[in-house]
C-alpha cells in the first residue's frame, strides 16, 4: 500500500519521544492517528494533545479496529502484548518506527542523517536549524526538543530530511538499529564508543552495527567523520563512499583553528585542504560542541550553501532542553540540566561547562538512570570523568532491581576511587537529602550541573525553589 492509501494510523507506546515525533510528523502529513501508552505525561503527552492525536491510556485488546490500515510498533513493546497479539490475530499490516520514517517521509528525499554515540541530538538540532534558517524548509525527526522550532519534529516542504540516527534496535521483529532503515545520502558520524550495555555485548558488535550503516551510502554520497576516532578508522574499510574528517588536528580535512569562548559564545575558523574558508561564531559552550558545528559547517558546504548562510544559523540557534540548558538562577547560583549519561559525555560536559564559568565552582550532581550507567560497565571510568568538577554528588540508581547484583554498578566504590584521586564526591541516595545538602552548602557563583537521562524527580526546580 501506498503512504498516500494509508489513511488510519495505530501507533502502540505513542507517548515515547520517537514515537510522538512520528505521529506528529504523519497528522500534519493528513493520516487520522492515534495510538495508546501505559505512561502519559509532558512533553509527548502535551505534543500529540496539541497536535490532536488521541492517545488510549494502557494497552487493551479492544483498543485494535478493523479499519486500522497501519500498526506502528514502539522498541520497548514485546510480541505478548494483548494489542499486538489483536493486530497480528486480525491480520492488521504492522511495522516499526524507522520503516514508517522511511517509507513516509525518507523516500525521494537527500537524508541527511547525524549518528554516533556522543552528540547526536545536539548536532542533528543544529543541522535542522542552519537548513531552516537558509529557508531550505527541512524536514527533521530529533531525540530532544528543538527550541527555536518548539517542537522535536517538522514535515519537508523542501529536498532534505535530518534524522538522529540510533544505533538502538528497531522493535521486537526487528532487532537491527533503527539506523539502518535511514538511506543516508549524506551522514555526519561524530565518534564511536561502547554503550547500551542491555543490547551490546561489546565494542566490537557496536563497530559492526555502523559497519553495516556504512555500507548504505551509495558512491557519490559522503561520510563526515570525526578525525581523532580510532573505532570510526576502523570501521570506514566497508565505506563507498567520500569520506571527509573533522575536527582540531591538523591533519583534519575540515581542520578547526583559533577557538575560544567569550560572551556566551564559541568563536573559531575552518578550513578545508588547508585553506581558510570562513570564521564561525556559536552561541553554545565547549569543544566538543564546535566540533559538530564544524561537521554541521562541512556538509553545508557539500550542499552548496555559503559560509554567511551557515553563520546566521549558528548565531540564532537557541539549543536544545536538557543540552547545558540554563534551568533558573537564584541567590547567585546557576542551575543547569543535561541528559550526559556515560562517561566521556560527562567529561566533555563538566569541561565546557567550568570553560562557561572560568573561576567558579562546578557542582556534578548525577544519577545513573540509563541502562548502561546503572550498570558495572562504567565502574572504572566513571570516576576520571567526574575530576574536573569542584563536587560531585552520585544520587542513587534509578530502578535497581531491575539490574542483576552482580551486574549493578556500585557506587560507594565510584565514590572511594574519585577521592582516592583528589575529588570532592559524596554519595546521596535520595533526591530530597541532596536538594537539603546542596542549598546548605552552595554559595554565590555556584553552578549546580545536573546530569541525568530522565526526569530526576524534578531536583532541578526542588533545588532553585530551596534557594
Amino acid at each position: 500500500m501506498e503512504p498516500k492509501d494509508i489513511k488510519n494510523i495505530y501507533l502502540i507506546a505513542i507517548c515515547g519521544t520517537g514515537m510522538a515525533a512520528l505521529a506528529g510528523l504523519l497528522k500534519k502529513s493528513g493520516h487520522h492517528v492515534t495510538g495508546s501508552d501505559a505512561n502519559i505525561y509532558p512533553p509527548m503527552s502535551t505534543l500529540l494533545n496539541d497536535a490532536g492525536i488521541n492517545i488510549l491510556p494502557g494497552y487493551k485488546r479492544e483498543n485494535i479496529s478493523k479499519d486500522i490500515d497501519l500498526f506502528i510498533v514502539g522498541n520497548a513493546v514485546s510480541k505478548t502484548n494483548e494489542e499486538v497479539q489483536a493486530v497480528l490475530e486480525a491480520g492488521i499490516p504492522y511495522t516499526s518506527l524507522p520503516a514508517a520514517l522511511s517509507q513516509f517521509f525518507l523516500q525521494g528525499r537527500k537524508s541527511l542523517v547525524v549518528t554516533g554515540t556522543h552528540g547526536k541530538t545536539t548536532t542533528t538540532s543544529l543541522l535542522s536549524w542552519v537548513l531552516e534558517s537558509a529557508q531550505k524548509k527541512p524536514g527533521f525527526m530529533v531525540g530532544g526538543w528543538l527550541k527555536n522550532f518548539d517542537t522535536n519534529h517538522q514535515v519537508p516542504q523542501g529536498d532534505y530530511f535530518v534524522t538522529e540516527g540510533d544505533e538502538y534496535d528497531s522493535a521486537f521483529f526487528d532487532k537491527g538499529p533503527k539506523f539502518l532503515h535511514y538511506r543516508p545520502d549524506v551522514s555526519i558520524l561524530t565518534g564511536i564508543e561502547f554503550d547500551h550495555a542491555d543490547i551490546f555485548t561489546d565494542l566490537d558488535q557496536i563497530k559492526q552495527a555502523f559497519r553495516d550503516y556504512i555500507k548504505l551510502i551509495k558512491p557519490e554520497g559522503l561520510i563526515l567523520v570525526k578525525s581523532d576516532d580510532d573505532n570510526i578508522r576502523d570501521v570506514l574499510q566497508s565505506a563507498s563512499c567520500k569520506i571527509e574528517t573533522y575536527g582540531f588536528e591538523e591533519n583534519a580535512d575540515w581542520h578547526i583553528e583559533d577557538y575560544r569562548f567569550e560572551k556566551a559564545c564559541g568563536h573559531f575558523s575552518l578550513s578545508f585542504a588547508k585553506e581558510k574558508r570562513a570564521d564561525f561564531q556559536l552561541a553554545m559552550m565547549g569543544r566538543h560542541n564546535v566540533e559538530n558545528a564544524a561537521a554541521v559547517a562541512a556538509l553545508c558546504f557539500n550542499l552548496g550553501m555559503t559560509a554567511e548562510e551557515i553563520n546566521v544559523g549558528f548565531q540564532t540557534f537557541k539549543g536544545i532542553k536538557r543540552r547545558q540548558e540554563i534551568v533558573g538562577e537564584k541567590n547567585g547560583i546557576t542551575v543547569i540540566d543535561d541528559f550526559a549519561h556515560h562517561p566521556t559525555a560527562i567529561d566533555l560536559t563538566i569541561d565546557a561547562v567550568k570553560g562557561a564559568y572560568p573561576g567558579q565552582r562546578v557542582w556534578a550532581v548525577f544519577e545513573p538512570r540509563s541502562a548502561t550507567s546503572r550498570r558495572k560497565v562504567f565502574e572504572d571510568s566513571f570516576p576520571k570523568s567526574f575530576l574536573k568538577a569542584d563536587h560531585v554528588i552520585f544520587a542513587g540508581l534509578f530502578a535497581p532491581e531491575k539490574i542483576k547484583d552482580e551486574e549493578r554498578l556500585d557506587v560507594q566504590t565510584v565514590i572511594a576511587s574519585i577521592r582516592k584521586m583528589g575529588g570532592v564526591a559524596d554519595h546521596i541516595p535520595r533526591v530530597d537529602d541532596i536538594v537539603e545538602f546542596i542549598t546548605k552548602n552552595a554559595k554565590a557563583e555556584d553552578v549546580i550541573l545536573v546530569m541525568s537521562s530522565g526526569g530526576f524527580d524534578g531536583i532541578h526546580q526542588k533545588i532553585l525553589e530551596r534557594l
